[in-house]
């Protein structure tokens, strides 16, 4: 009996393979412009002159473009043929009747024409509707006149653009024979290799209907190997509800290779936070689900054949059993086999926990705790009993050059949270606990509890050595209350919160009022920054469930979450006020009820800033080229760094800097030859279509891409089908990038490919354009780039976020936290360098209240106005807009070992008598090089205010000049006293020195 059941599924498999037998597939060359016919056509051969030929294809198309236009082209002459019908078109294969113009020979079907829509880097492709084309005498004749025509194979314009073999779909009947064979199956699992990733979840591939469901997966592995496979799994009963992915030891003899070097990148991991990770997997029935198995062969273990079994199960549904064969050859790969990533050997970075360590970064000091103060660099924070700041100082000097004794207060009285009962009466909460839970180098933690007869609030809080401070407040209600409100009041000294951005806000002098309410659906809004240059605090309201939303363009498809406990269905909101010398921040949330035993979660981050002081030697001395170029040419500019973007010859593809990673070196090597440093954009807000790991990680559903609406470029459409959101598009490339979903398991990659690039490849720092990742990213990926004495140099690009995309956030404010470890600010496109305020250049733009020095890039930026700010535009950006006089101004005064002193100090050597002229010293010597940038409304002028005893001058031997700059100034002398003419929008460089 079982002998003969064997026999009819033997004699079945052969029926369903001899009727699913594969067209031959082809990858073009790109002969033909996909962006006009279409990615795919059928080649087809008319072997005899007919008034008619009739093609039958078997396309086994995964779109569901049924309805899509048809074009025949005529391979001899190219020209389009119009006489073309169209019938029995299905997903799985059509009849198209044509008329073959020159007779036998060669034809071309196309069947996905498309047309381009939208912005060339945000383009739609729009699938042609079916037209009728021929004549009405022509069709009337097609079943007598027509011959023929064999289907020779299906082609793609290119390799990237073709479906096989894992995106040729198998026919409705076979896949019913397939669950006829295993009619007593729940479910099948299709082991499938590395090299085949599964890519339709909606659909079987052909593919599997010639292998047929396995029950065994044989594989050649190399010691020391990050192994791949896959399990497809396919519910044919009903829907499987939480599968588990189960190994035992492979063995050969005594020898082994254990199950705990296998894991499931579907079911496990570790999360980007060095957390452990577990996924729930379902998989509804008739959908495929594949299942990515990584294995970790060891790198000592003996050649052979090492067998045993991978155990699937799902709720109540049977086990299934596959069998693992792995032949281990003799040769160690000692890379792990990271040098071809087209074999997924990259997967196993996805769970890396490489730089998660907390340890210090330069320029930074270990944190030192002394009682309830703890010192860091330049500042200190003060605990009280409660746990809630008592205290925050800062030491920067004025000018942000240095590091002083003298403290100055940020806050000027303890942080106050406070909850009022109905009445309004404050619930007396008595701090009962304080202890410092962590005390490392990088990470001070403490916890604290406090409580009355309704309420308890358990404080869990740390700060890094970086000035970074993130509280978690758990308020219990002991008992059933109705409330006034909760609130926390910052208490803020006068004389650090001149300025303020954020909450609807731009950049500026900081209003005495101001009242803010959320908004979270449109606003990307959770808090502000409010200080001065040396002395600051960043602020953001969050709970439990706070997720990083989107930023640049996307952040209304993903926007904030509103905190249920600050944000209390749109109750709460933040005030600001003045008192006397104290701005009060008060952060409520409005009246509400809590049940007895109910928690909220009043949550808020703190930057102390500023970060760390000035280094404007390296300003100085720094200088980028932004553009693929040849290094002789750049080292010729007077560039020290080349940034090099995607979309170049050695960095091609967006996000994704590891398929040309050869050509990279060389290009690298020979820049190091020249004396320069070479930087790569990568960064994490979307990934091409060209990763290597693109099925993998959609694998994964949203962990790692953000849902959406589909559409974009033409290959996103017909390769990902939906559940996805379009982002940048390279037209000459055809390089389509979808967008991330903010913090996945894809940062660890990110670690860990930053980390190759700098070992391996050479590279001397990135570039990044917008951050879509938090700080605990930013962190690891400073220490790989800087680790081994490397310069690990970063800078940031950002396009202005205050806009309705992006949530009308402010660019400086949303990356704040990745300041600390930053050497260069690049802001930015959309940034209006004519119309807006000093205090917008210097809190938006300039990074100086924080640590950190600039550059402009819209429209070139103003060059007068920026070197009041040490800025300049960014080579190479047009000769009106050069850099390189400016450069020469530099060297010529010798500007590196100056001291910088800008207008917003003080005691500032140099000042103008015209509150709308701003003059910024840069002090060298018994010389000082002046910027002198205007705001005022029209043309106008100023006279000079000099500090001679300060500079150390003889007035009686001063000279006053401006040196020729080219695009910039004439060369001017003046006299003390003149009246100093200036243009609107300009200004002057002047250099003041005693006469020889």
């Amino acid at each position: 009996m079982k002998r003969a059941l064997y026999l009819s599924l033997f004699c079945l498999q052969l029926f369903i393979q001899a009727h699913a037998q594969e067209l031959k597939y082809a990858a073009g060359q790109n002969q033909w412009n996909g962006d006009s016919l279409g990615n795919h056509r059928a080649v087809v051969q008319v072997e005899q002159a007919a008034g008619a030929a009739k093609a039958t294809i078997d396309w086994r198309r995964r779109d569901h473009h049924t309805d899509s236009e048809i074009i025949v082209v005529d391979g001899q002459t190219t020209q389009r043929i119009l006489n073309v019908k169209a019938e029995n078109i299905s997903r799985e294969s059509g009849d198209i009747f044509f008329e073959p113009v020159s007779g036998p020979g060669k034809y071309y079907i196309y069947y996905l024409p498309y047309k381009v829509n939208g912005r060339s880097n945000y383009p739609t492709a729009t699938y042609l509707k079916r037209t009728e084309t021929a004549t009405e005498v022509w069709k009337q004749n097609i079943a007598s006149k027509s011959v023929a025509a064999r289907v020779t194979m299906l082609e793609s314009v290119n390799a990237i653009n073709s479906f096989y073999p894992m995106e040729v779909i198998a026919k409705a009947s076979e896949v019913s024979q397939l669950a006829a064979a295993h009619a007593s199956k729940r479910y099948l699992v299709f082991p499938e290799d590395r090299m085949h990733p599964i890519k339709m979840t909606d659909d079987l591939p052909q593919r599997w209907i010639l292998t047929g469901a396995a029950t065994d997966f044989k594989a050649e592995v190399s010691p020391g190997e990050n192994f791949s496979f896959q399990l497809g799994i396919y519910p044919l009963k009903a829907d499987l509800k939480n599968i588990t992915v189960r190994f035992n030891d492979l063995k050969n003899g005594n020898n082994s290779i254990p199950a705990n070097a296998f894991s499931c990148l579907n079911t496990e991991g570790t999360a980007w936070d060095g957390k452990p990770l577990k996924n729930t997997v379902n998989v509804a029935k008739g959908k495929v689900q594949a299942l990515w198995c990584l294995s970790d062969i060891p790198s000592d273990i003996p050649a052979g054949i090492y067998t045993g079994t991978v155990r699937i199960s799902a709720d109540n549904e049977p086990q299934y059993d596959v069998q693992l064969t792995f032949t281990v050859g003799a040769e160690k790969l000692h890379d792990k086999g990271i040098s071809s990533p087209e074999k997924q050997t990259r997967l196993a970075w996805l769970n890396s926990t490489m730089a998660q360590d907390n340890q210090v970064i330069s320029p930074y000091i270990p944190l030192k705790r002394n009682g309830n103060s703890i010192d860091l660099l330049g500042r200190k924070l003060i605990i009280s009993e409660n746990g809630l700041p008592a205290g925050i100082q800062t030491f920067f000097t004025p000018e942000m050059t240095g590091i002083s004794k003298t403290p100055k207060n940020i806050i000027q009285a303890p942080v106050n949270f406070q909850i009022t009962d109905a009445t309004g009466n404050a619930e007396k909460l008595v701090a009962k606990s304080l202890k410092y839970d962590v005390e490392t180098p990088g990470t001070v933690g403490w916890s604290a509890t406090s409580s009355s007869q309704n309420i308890s609030l358990d404080i869990k809080a740390h700060i890094e050595f970086d000035g970074f401070v993130a509280y978690e407040m758990k308020v219990t209600a002991l008992q059933d209350i109705a409330l006034s409100d909760i609130f926390m009041d910052i208490p803020m000294n006068r004389d650090a919160a001149g300025y303020m951005m954020g909450l609807n806000l731009k950049g500026g002098k900081r209003p005495a009022t101001y009242d803010w309410k959320w908004e979270v659906a449109t606003k990307n809004q959770d808090g502000a920054w409010i200080g001065d240059v040396n002395a600051g605090l960043n602020f953001s309201l969050r709970d439990e469930k706070y997720v990083r939303p989107l930023n640049t363009n996307f952040y209304l498809q993903k926007p904030l979450l509103l905190p249920a406990s600050w944000g209390n269905d749109n109750k709460g909101g933040i005030r600001i006020s003045e008192k006397g010398d104290q701005v009060l921040v008060s952060n409520y949330s409005g009246a509400r009820t809590m049940k007895k035993g109910e928690s909220l979660y009043y949550n808020f981050t703190l930057l102390i800033t500023p970060f760390h002081a000035l280094d404007t030697d390296f300003q100085w001395k720094t200088r980028f080229y932004h553009k693929y170029n040849n290094p002789d040419s750049i080292k010729a500019t007077g560039a020290t760094i080349v940034n090099i973007h995607h979309a170049t010859p050695i960095n091609p593809y967006v996000n994704y800097p590891f398929i040309e990673h050869k050509a990279m070196k060389e290009y690298i090597d020979k820049a190091h030859q020249d004396g320069l440093q070479v930087k790569i954009y990568n960064t994490i807000r979307e990934l091409s279509n060209s990763a290597y790991e693109l099925a993998p990680l959609r694998s994964l559903g949203h962990e790692i891409f953000s849902p959406g609406k589909g559409l974009g470029y033409a290959w996103l459409q017909e390769h990902l089908g939906d559940d996805y959101i379009a982002a940048w598009y390279v037209p000459e490339l055809k390089d389509a990038a979808v967008v991330n979903s903010g913090m996945s398991r894809w940062h660890n990659y990110y670690v860990e490919g930053m980390n190759w690039l700098t070992q391996k490849v050479g590279i001397d720092g990135i570039y990044l354009d917008d951050v879509a990742f938090d700080r605990t990213t930013m962190k690891r990926v400073k220490r790989v780039l800087t680790q081994n004495n490397h310069p690990g140099i970063i800078d940031l690009h950002s396009a202005n976020q205050y806009n309705k995309n992006d949530g009308f956030n402010n660019s400086a404010n949303l990356y704040m936290e990745h300041f600390p470890y930053l050497n260069r600010l690049w802001f930015g496109e959309y940034f209006d360098y004519e119309k807006n305020s000093p205090d917008f250049f210097l809190t938006e733009v300039s990074g100086i209240p924080f640590g950190l020095m600039g550059e402009m890039l819209q429209d070139g930026g103003n060059l007068w106005r920026g070197m009041v700010y040490g800025m300049t535009n960014r080579m190479p950006w047009g000769e009106g807009d050069d850099a390189r006089p400016i450069w020469k101004v530099w060297d010529e005064f010798g500007i590196q070992g100056s001291k910088m002193i800008g207008y917003w100090v003080k005691n500032n050597p140099v000042k103008t008598d015209n509150p709308a002229i701003l003059a910024t010293s840069y002090v060298k010597g018994k010389s000082v090089l002046v910027s002198v940038a205007s705001w005022a409304e029209g043309d106008a002028d100023f006279h000079l205010k000099i500090d001679w005893k300060a500079l150390g001058i003889n007035p009686a031997k001063a000279q006053i000049e401006a040196p020729d700059v080219k695009n910039f100034q004439n060369k001017s002398s003046f006299t003390k006293g003149q009246a100093i003419p200036v243009a609107k929008g300009k200004g002057w460089l002047i250099i003041i020195s005693e006469k020889p």
